[in-house]
């Protein structure tokens, strides 16, 4: 196999507020070395447009992703593994909330992919794992930290040590994914659903929201109310939330800029 091939398309809403992110290449969406560096342009150019409020992540192909190019990985000098995983983990630096679609395999890089997503919703029939032992590796995209904070890490060293697949209702129990829906049609309009109720919030109260959050999770408890506390008083001084206090006075929807 080679590190080139496939694609990760860039759409946009009707209105441009929401931008949907598609990983493309083949059945079981094969993640290349290229399609790697797709998602950070992708997300680069997501950042720099304003008028985007929220993004979506999924796949074309009949499962999310099956994992990375393993024969691809050969070819690559073992200095550029480095700084693996900063491309694909670009939905964790955007200032803008994410979200993961998840249909079928989500595998190695995949599952690292959507972990740095803020929220995932998924079929039933979808699987996730960190299989990298099976090749006498590791993960390298932030799958070892972020899986064991999320699950904790008893769970995570089984999973990743012994390399056992994930279901969709364990999955769910432990909150890797938020929510589960039917079938890929049920699962795509339930986010877009949530990528719309999600625009027409405050960007600067989501961004702030996901900062705190994000931020406040490793730190110490008292550390993280302090950096709420602080974020709070910021946000006061926005135009938006003047508008959301003044909307809900009058008892209408507010209009949110940003702002």
């Amino acid at each position: 196999m080679a590190l080139t091939g496939g694609d990760v398309l860039l759409e946009r809403s009707a209105d441009g507020r929401v931008a949907y992110l598609t990983l493309s290449h083949g059945k079981y969406t094969v993640v290349t070395w290229q399609m790697r560096q797709l998602v950070a342009d992708r997300f680069a150019e997501i950042d720099a447009d304003k008028d985007i409020r929220v993004v979506v992540v999924r796949s074309d192909g009949e499962h999310f992703t099956s994992g990375g190019d393993i024969a691809g990985f050969m070819e690559v000098d073992p200095i550029d593994f480095t700084d693996l995983g900063h491309n694909v983990t670009a939905p964790a630096r955007s200032a803008k909330p994410v979200i993961a679609a998840i249909d079928g395999y989500c595998f190695g890089v995949g599952l690292e992919m959507v972990l740095s997503c803020d929220i995932r919703l998924a079929t039933p029939r979808s699987q996730f794992a960190l299989p990298e032992m099976n090749l006498g590796m590791i993960p390298g995209s932030g799958g070892t930290q972020r899986l064991s904070r999320l699950i904790g890490l008893s769970r995570a060293k089984f999973h990743i040590m012994t390399a056992t697949r994930i279901q969709a209702q364990q999955a769910l129990d432990w909150g890797i994914v938020a929510e589960l829906h039917d079938d890929r049609d049920a699962l795509y309009a339930a986010v877009e659903q949530l990528a719309a109720k999600m625009a027409n919030f405050s960007p600067a109260a989501q961004r702030t929201a996901k900062e705190v959050l994000d931020k406040g999770i490793d730190a110490p408890l008292y550390t993280g109310i302090d950096l709420e506390r602080k974020a709070y008083a910021m946000l006061r001084s926005t135009n938006d939330f003047a508008e959301g206090v003044k909307a809900f006075g009058e008892k209408r929807k507010p209009e949110f800029t940003g702002r």
